[in-house]
């Protein structure tokens, strides 16, 4: 095989974009049945953690993100992957995640509804702006010329309906969301998963030949996004549940959303794809490890 990892593109039909689009759908439609419009009431009545958190996520991780392709200066598809995996919002994992690590659960719920909501004008903007300052981008130009507009739609038809329709649903039959929603969290978590898997058992040869590459890439970016989430949670003294959940939701980002940018933009581009797969792999598994580590741990929580 031995093709230079730009420019690959990977095997992935329509039908499976289709697939993969309802599946995104479906996982965020599971997200917003945790949420409530007093959920953003919080933003207002108590700031502070939920301020920092959308920080940490659209503006603290793009730029740290920039910072690490600087130094290991992957090749441009795959910069662009990480940049891509980035600008998304958390995924809908995280809360599942931080109530295993003694986090701030409700601040968790909040961050990805509301990053999810954001996203809609965000992950573009993030994306666009981010990578047009990437060393190298200029080889791969012809991809790289997003149209904000079209992407805006995607996002709202993939994000803002699904989540709308969720908080409805949460609003208007309380008792029958609450029936539903951890059966509908843990088969989205399924279904994204075994959708990943496919899609990697039909680009097998692709994953074996770059995987030492992706791995590497991936490890430390969502390293130093883990890092750099409780870091802004310390700085700015929050207390250990909040910085808990500020790093979980900076780490844990939707790979869903960016492949589903991908595949429909960028045609596949096989370095950004893989970058975006792996990253979904690999959060459960870091992500998992840090939250058993702190739920090992005490939790000092500061006076109200």
């Amino acid at each position: 095989m031995d093709q230079p990892i730009d420019n690959i593109q990977l095997n992935f039909s329509e039908e499976s974009l289709m697939v993969l689009n309802i599946c995104l759908a479906f996982i965020m439609f599971g997200v917003a049945l945790d949420l409530k419009p007093s959920d953003f009431k919080r933003l207002v009545k108590n700031p502070q953690g939920t301020v920092l958190g959308l920080i940490s996520q659209f503006l603290v991780l793009p730029a740290l993100t920039f910072l690490v392709i600087l130094i290991l200066n992957p090749m441009p598809s795959l910069a662009l992957g990480m940049i891509m995996v980035a600008a998304c919002p958390g995924g809908n994992v995280s809360n599942f995640i931080c109530t295993l690590a003694r986090g701030n659960v409700a601040l968790s719920v909040t961050l990805t509804g509301l990053s999810s909501t954001f996203a809609v004008l965000l992950t573009p903007l993030n994306f666009t702006l981010w990578a047009s300052m990437l060393p190298g981008s200029e080889t791969l130009a012809s991809d790289i010329h997003l149209n904000p507009t079209q992407v805006i739609f995607t996002i709202i038809t993939l994000l803002a309906v699904p989540l709308m329709l969720g908080m409805f649903t949460n609003s208007a039959f309380p008792e029958t969301t609450a029936k539903i929603k951890r059966p509908v969290r843990i088969l989205s978590i399924i279904i994204f998963a075994a959708f990943v898997v496919i899609a990697f058992v039909n680009n097998f040869d692709f994953f074996v030949e770059y995987i030492h590459i992706i791995a590497l890439l991936v490890l430390a970016h969502n390293a130093v996004a883990l890092v750099g989430g409780y870091s802004m949670g310390r700085i700015f003294g929050q207390d250990q549940p909040t910085c808990r959940a500020i790093s979980i939701e900076t780490g844990i980002q939707n790979s869903g959303l960016a492949l589903v940018i991908i595949f429909n933009f960028f045609e596949g581009m096989g370095g950004m794809a893989l970058i975006a797969a792996w990253w979904g792999i690999w959060h459960l598994i870091s992500g998992s490890i840090l939250a058993y580590f702190w739920s090992r741990r005490a939790v000092a929580v500061s006076p109200a």
